[in-house]
């Protein structure tokens, strides 16, 4: 993250007395403050645990050791991090684990909003306990995969205010944060290097052997060296960044989606009276759960995503957010939180409170009926739409350890967990925000949701659906993101969508298809799928390679390989705003992703170890590890021999399905329909002729 190997070292003890940043300023009434401690406590509890009954083989080499876990936290948005020994003064208990080595870790506040800005609020004064519950959330993660791995690990994190709970730290974290180099005392007062932003401490305690660093020398100077390294040169986050950010309101995020242009339709066709709503049964890894897709799949259907034990450190919390998502019946205002009566300028307080919880982009459109799921898939309950707006937001599953990757090694599960986990915390905090206004609001996660969220990103102007068909790809971070949202009543102006040409890109690019290592993306166009205009893929394909993945954990090639899967800052920007303002040049995107071995992977970026867990151990995988590159060879003999099956809402579980009934999936029926499929101009030719749908 930031080049903390240019900074002179030297041993010394940490000065005493010495405390975390805090904010500069009080939280107000109208603060998310009173959002955040039911959430504090769930993470609080988490922070100990079980670890498992054997070690895995896991390195010797106690720098590699290091290294993974240091990675590990930065793939979990962690600012630094460094290891250091315990001391027996370190300890704020005598009765202490024997623990021999603290990871210790600082997540930055983000930017402070000035008085009058969209959701300054809701924000001001409130960033040591949000940046508190981050810190909360990494430690749990950390030291549960420490824990998986077969060592003691516990997570400790700066005190609640709930007082000395479950959440209670043991160390000393500021005399920590110096030991092991991740900032120094100034005045009284912890300093990291290349920052002027305030930033919590959190550790995890282990007996998981570690090499350390040494601390910051007394003399070091935490300004930026020079010019090169101010730039990024080293590799590491540039110093404009901070800046650049530091000009852009808080409400519009990271990403200029205010220069991408505005449609009063998606550019795909969507006949909202042609759609029928389906049940959550339907939904493809449900029936696997069932059983619909065979005993393999069915086995298979619990570990599929968490046979990575940094994954499955992620689990408890995921599961344990989902009692907190929230209402579906109405609220009485409360006279909290400001002055709601502003549409625009609620909408506008949501997305910049989203941004400072950690969303990467935002959108908000109306959660149509159409749009939600007809029953559950526990009870056959159905589902009546019950909220007016959903408030959308996209978590980006990390460019640095996708760089790495193949997209279905043994780290993809972990990029889909660690989105879920952090789209989770975020949507449930803010729904909890939002009924504290006295207003409706219910968080909808991968672990559970009633609203399907392909159309609400689409309808949130946060992307346009791909040749890659059920995913919708962003112009900035491409398809490498998670969704998440929350449906409420709050007034709240809604976005339109956007229209970037991607339509045209994905027509002419079928590099998704060609590395797909299923065979279930189609080379062929577009088709109508219950009302909607998609490049559909072939689910049952899909969702058995990913479910049944001996080689790896899920998979995400095809968002491993597609051409807007880059973060080159020259390169691909200006290739972006080239393809959207110059249509001819399109095609120079896809061949230069393809020249320049976009998809390849990066072993500097490789920084994980590939291990499966099979009956509740750590252990190297079996069946080994899935290698891939790109082929440029592979179009013409997949597209020929290339059967791609759909399964409309007729060959779907009806409404009213349980878990309990097994509905085999008939792949003839589902053949037959993908070669029947209307295309869509045939569509709009019959839509003008005033005919109903087939």
């Amino acid at each position: 993250m930031l080049p903390t190997e240019l900074l002179p070292r030297e041993a010394a003890e940490p000065i005493a007395g010495v405390r975390q940043p805090t904010d500069a300023v009080r939280a107000g009434a109208d603060a998310v403050l009173g959002a955040l401690p039911e959430y504090r406590t769930l993470f609080d509890e988490h922070l100990d645990g079980v670890m498992a009954p054997a070690r895995a083989p896991v390195p010797d080499d106690l720098v590699a050791r290091a290294r993974n876990l240091k990675a590990s936290a930065y793939f979990l948005d962690a600012t630094l991090a460094g290891v250091c020994e315990l001391q027996p003064q370190d300890w704020l208990d005598a009765d202490h684990p024997p623990h021999s080595h603290a990871f210790v870790f600082l997540v930055e506040f983000s930017r402070e909003p000035q008085p009058g800005e969209p959701g300054a609020e809701w924000i001001r004064g409130t960033h040591a306990e949000r940046t508190d519950l981050r810190c909360a959330e990494v430690a749990v993660v950390l030291a549960a995969y420490v824990r998986a791995l077969g060592w003691s690990a516990r997570g400790h994190v700066a005190n609640s205010t709930a007082g000395d709970g479950a959440g209670r730290t043991r160390v000393d974290l500021a005399a920590l944060a110096q030991r092991a180099g991740v900032a120094k005392a100034v005045d009284g007062v912890l300093a990291m290097p290349f920052s002027a932003r305030g930033f919590r401490v959190a550790a995890v305690t282990t007996d998981y052997p570690l090499a350390t660093d040494l601390p910051i020398a007394a003399t070091a100077s935490l300004d930026w060296p020079d010019a090169a390294t101010y730039m990024g040169a080293p590799g590491t986050r540039p110093g404009f960044e901070d800046d650049e950010l530091a000009r852009r309101p808080l409400h519009l995020g990271r990403y200029a989606m205010e220069r991408i242009r505005r449609v009063d339709a998606p550019t795909t066709l969507v006949l909202r009276d042609e759609i029928q709503r389906v049940p959550k049964r339907a939904d493809l890894f449900t029936r696997a759960l069932a059983g619909d897709l065979g005993e393999k799949a069915r086995t298979e259907r619990t570990r599929f995503a968490v046979k990575h034990p940094l994954a499955f450190a992620m689990t408890p919390l995921i599961r344990g957010l989902v009692p907190m998502q929230g209402t579906r019946e109405p609220l009485q205002p409360t006279g909290f939180g400001g002055d709601l009566s502003d549409p625009q300028r609620n909408a506008n307080a949501v997305k910049a409170l989203a941004h400072v919880m950690g969303a990467d982009l935002v959108g908000i459109c109306e959660a149509e009926p159409w749009m939600y799921y007809s029953h559950d898939e526990v009870e056959g309950r159905p589902i009546a739409p019950y909220h007016r707006y959903a408030v959308v937001m996209l978590i980006d599953q990390g460019f640095e350890t996708m760089e790495g990757a193949s997209g279905d090694d043994w780290i993809s599960g972990a990029q889909s967990m660690r989105a879920y986990l952090r789209g989770a915390t975020i949507a449930g905090v803010m729904a909890a925000h939002v009924r504290r206004m006295g207003y409706s609001a219910r968080a909808h996660s991968n672990a559970h949701s009633e609203l399907l969220h392909l159309p609400a990103v689409l309808m949130a102007g946060l992307g346009e659906l791909s040749r890659i068909g059920e995913l919708i790809l962003n112009p900035f971070i491409g398809p490498r993101s998670k969704s998440v949202l929350f449906t409420t009543d709050l007034p709240l102006a809604v976005d339109k969508p956007i229209d970037f040409g991607l339509q045209a890109v994905c027509n002419a690019c079928l590099k998704c298809a060609r590395e797909c290592p299923c065979n279930a993306i189609p080379f062929g166009p577009k088709v109508m799928f219950n009302g909607y205009e998609i490049w559909k893929p072939d689910v049952e394909k899909c969702g058995k390679y990913r479910l049944t993945n001996m080689k790896g954990s899920a998979c995400g090639r095809c968002m491993k390989t597609c051409p807007y899967n880059r973060e080159d800052l020259v390169e691909a920007e200006r290739l972006l705003w080239l393809s959207i303002d110059v249509p001819a040049s399109r095609r120079q995107l896809i061949d230069y992703d393809d020249r320049t071995g976009g998809g390849q992977r990066n072993a500097v970026k490789r920084w994980w170890f590939d291990l499966e867990i099979v009956d509740g151990v750590a252990a190297k995988p079996p069946a080994g590890v899935n290698e891939r590159d790109l082929d440029l060879t592979r179009t013409a003999k997949l597209a020929a021999a290339q059967k791609l099956a759909f399964f409309p809402p007729a060959l779907q579980p009806a409404g009213g399905t349980t878990l309990k009934e097994v509905l085999p999936i008939d792949r003839p029926a589902g053949l037959a329909a993908y070669a029947a499929a209307e295309s869509p101009l045939a569509a709009r030719r019959r839509r003008a002729k005033g005919k109903a749908g087939p």
